[in-house]
């Protein structure tokens, strides 16, 4: 058998098995994530189809795309039938996606709740490796006029300037702030450091007529709001 007709490229299979058929004839929605992923990547390997080979890479991420998008170029080539340039197409279109859930939530510019402040925040720092802490800065109409990374740190936490917070807010002309960080180990309790730095931040304010209205710590599908659990 010739290389091309063990091929498994896309163009070679049956017209009811090809993804991008499918796509122009039912939609977008119409198709698995694997579907999906195969267009990416255009073939398989020679034991297996492009939907075949994406369905065990989505397996190995437990289903999950937003497992899927943390993996690395080198992860992706460990599957055999990918290499350097199908894993960064498949990278760059899940970054892609990542940006547009970002850019969709900068329309959500007032913060009415816990639960908006951590729609504006989540696709931030939700997913990250690491620990950031931002802070959001509010007007009087409590709409967002800015939001900055305070500080970058490892896993194990990150330092927080509490001048530099109060420096930021009379330069925008903030009046509330809420104070964001992830936990990457995905507990949602509040550390002691996490009470003291919120107590902190809340007492200079006050003296500064500056609110600090509300701590979230935030992992990949869940929040912990100081305000909504009576820590403020």
């Amino acid at each position: 058998m010739s290389e091309k007709q063990n091929s498994f490229s896309i163009k070679n299979w049956s017209e009811a098995d090809r993804p991008r058929e499918k796509l122009m004839d039912k939609g977008k929605a119409a198709l698995s994530d694997a579907e999906l992923v195969a267009i990416l990547i255009g073939s398989g390997n020679r034991q297996e189809s492009a939907v075949q080979l994406c369905k065990r890479i989505l397996a190995s991420a437990d289903h999950n795309l937003g497992t899927l998008g943390k993996m690395s170029i080198a992860q992706l080539m460990d599957f055999k039938g990918i290499g350097e340039a199908k894993a960064i197409t498949i990278v760059a279109a899940l970054e892609l996606g990542r940006r547009r859930r970002a850019g969709e939530t900068l329309q959500l510019d007032k913060i009415t709740s816990s639960q908006s402040a951590f729609e504006l925040m989540q696709p931030i720092i939700g997913e990250l490796p690491h620990e950031e802490f931002w802070i959001i800065y509010l007007n009087n109409s409590n709409k967002v006029i800015h939001k900055s990374q305070l500080s970058k740190g490892g896993i194990t936490g990150t330092l927080v300037d509490v001048r530099l917070v109060f420096k930021t807010a009379f330069e925008v002309g903030a009046v509330g702030l809420i104070l964001t960080h992830n936990h990457p180990s995905g507990t949602l309790n509040p550390s002691d450091a996490d009470k003291q730095i919120t107590k902190k931040l809340k007492i200079g304010g006050e003296s500064l007529d500056i609110k600090v209205l509300d701590h979230l710590i935030i992992t990949e599908n869940a929040y912990f709001s100081f305000a909504d659990e009576g820590l403020m």
